[in-house]
């Protein structure tokens, strides 16, 4: 389970973030590639633009849902 405490900073303020577990498997950017993105210098994911539509809601959604280690939280 993604812990707030550990969140990267560069994630945006708002429901979604991801923490320091994200092994960096692109799930989620393949997923909602219009709010995750990749740090290249850290090897990481995290979170560049929240929800703005049910569709991107979902999607968003079921990236958490498909983090193999649970990195992304809401």
């Amino acid at each position: 389970m993604a812990d707030l405490a550990n969140k990267y900073p560069q994630n945006v303020t708002g429901r979604y973030f991801v923490d320091d577990q994200c092994i960096d498997c692109d799930l989620c950017r393949e997923t909602a590639p219009a709010n995750f993105t990749r740090n290249d210098d850290g090897g990481h994911s995290y979170v560049h633009k929240q929800p703005e539509s049910p569709e991107e809601e979902a999607l968003c959604k079921e990236a958490k849902e498909g983090c193999p280690v649970e990195a992304i939280g809401d």
